[in-house]
């Protein structure tokens, strides 16, 4: 969460010439998307430097990446698919249990909200930035991308749909439009993105709370209008992305009648059965993993210093806004576009004319990189500001209250501060962006050889793609790496 708030008034307005700023925003965002350099220092949010040999990560992670892919080239199919299938049953969960679960993720929603309006200003005091910032963007994609669909057992609009649904007439409820696929869902997150990175103060806990509450109550009517269960699976936004991030978790639950059969199965496994997505969907999960990449980009001295702005004199976001709303689009579209153009030319390479069911496939290859970047970029903020969450829970409305016996509960920052703490995480973040990207070739490959069943023109198809996640691997390591400022 740190860093969200204006960081102050002084400093110049960054911006020059409208036609020479353009074309250097775009120009950083292509180059870094496909191309980035060499860096020697690690900078924290927390103000001090340590001097790593992160030259041997870049090398070290981009070998690792490689010798990944070459590896799964000797590696029977008929293996993999049977790793990917195994399933250890551990027990059975009945469904109902969801209806209490999400009333009372409902209710929680509902005093975090009247804390914002009515609790203390302070992001720190107030436990509903500290709670969607920091234990739901950041904890529960945690949980999702590792353990599985958490998200089913507490999304907060389930029981009031299915209690409003007792009382409206079925017949009036229109038919969500295929045409429309995951466009609302790719709408929605990129408005989401914008306010997290790019708005004046999305830690503000009175402007979070209109906007939560807000943003519950249009779902709410839109849910009522084609049904729980079609938007969803297709338009609100968080629902998709932690569904889609559930699929590399451990524990499995398919449905079984009024049961859910939880068993445990090995990461990614699920992504091994996945469907190909539409354009839209493809689309969204490359927003995903732009919005994070570029939330660690945009702070960079490199960035900072190609718009004009002294790093050393930070403006505020107020200051960057115009700059930083180019800049996420100009991430997503050159990730988007070096994506599609690898997928296609792997297409090519394999004999193939289209590469649209390609790009739907294997873009669930993205998914494994995604929760690397986010688990890498934020787990220094999640693990001094769930500190302050769990204060500020005690006492929502800062009467005092001690409701959970953590009210008074020291934060130590010192968990992120020091030498040993710094290559600790940072040796965790990098390993964590190495292993999902090795991961990710590991999906690829098996996507691949559906895509391409008996034809040996698969793994040339994966050699572009392949490519492409060296050189993100590489970027994303030089991301941890660089000094950065705000």
């Amino acid at each position: 969460m740190s860093g969200r708030t204006e960081g102050g008034a002084k400093g110049r307005n960054a911006g020059s010439d409208g036609g020479r700023q353009t074309a250097r925003i775009v120009f950083s965002c292509v180059a870094f998307a496909i191309a980035p350099t060499a860096a020697f220092a690690h900078a924290s949010d927390r103000g001090y430097v340590l001097l790593l040999p992160t030259g041997y990560y870049l090398f070290g992670g981009a070998v690792a990446v490689a010798a990944s892919f070459l590896a799964l080239l000797f590696v029977p199919q008929n293996t993999l698919e049977k790793l990917a299938a195994w399933r250890l049953p551990l027990l059975a969960l009945p469904d109902g249990l969801r209806f209490w679960t999400s009333l009372a993720s409902f209710l929680t929603l509902f005093v975090l909200i009247a804390a914002g309006i009515f609790g203390s200003r302070d992001p720190l005091s107030n436990p509903l930035p500290l709670t969607v910032w920091t234990l739901v963007w950041i904890g529960l994609t945690f949980v999702q991308g590792l353990f599985g669909n958490l998200w089913y057992w507490i999304d907060p609009w389930y029981t009031l749909i299915k209690l409003a649904g007792v009382l409206m007439p079925k017949n009036i409820r229109l038919k969500y439009p295929g045409w429309l696929g995951y466009w609302p869902a790719v709408a929605l997150f990129a408005a989401f993105a914008w306010f997290e990175l790019i708005y004046v103060a999305p830690d503000d806990p009175y402007r979070l709370a209109l906007a939560a509450g807000s943003y519950w109550l249009f779902t709410f009517v839109i849910m009522l209008a084609v049904g729980h269960d079609a938007w969803s699976e297709r338009g609100e936004f968080l629902s998709v992305f932690l569904r889609m991030i559930s699929r590399l978790g451990i524990f499995d639950a398919p449905r079984d009648g009024v049961w859910l059969r939880i068993s445990l199965c090995l990461p990614g496994a699920k992504l091994w059965t996945a469907q190909p997505l539409p354009l839209s969907g493809t689309l969204f999960l490359l927003l995903a993993l732009a919005s994070v990449s570029f939330d660690g980009f945009s702070r960079t001295f490199f960035w900072l210093g190609s718009n004009g702005i002294n790093p050393l004199e930070f403006p505020g976001r107020s200051a960057l806004q115009t700059i930083n709303t180019a800049g996420l689009a100009g991430m997503f579209a050159a990730l988007a576009a070096v994506f599609l153009i690898c997928v296609s030319v792997g297409e090519c390479l394999a004999g193939k004319k289209s590469a649209r069911r390609a790009a739907g496939l294997l873009v669930w290859s993205i998914a494994p990189i995604a929760l690397a970047y986010h688990f890498s970029h934020y787990v220094p903020a999640f693990l001094v500001n769930a500190q302050y969450a769990v204060v500020a829970l005690s006492d929502p409305f800062g009467f005092g209250w001690n409701l959970f016996g953590t009210a008074y509960m020291p934060v130590s920052a010192g968990i992120v501060m020091g030498s040993e703490q710094a290559v600790f995480i940072w040796n965790a973040q990098a390993f964590a962006i190495i292993g999902g990207h090795v991961l990710a070739v590991l999906v690829a490959h098996g996507l691949a050889a559906r895509l391409h069943a008996g034809s040996e023109g698969a793994p040339l198809s994966q050699l572009p793609l392949t490519l492409l996640m060296i050189g993100y691997t590489v970027f994303g390591l030089w991301l941890l790496s660089t000094p950065t400022a705000g």
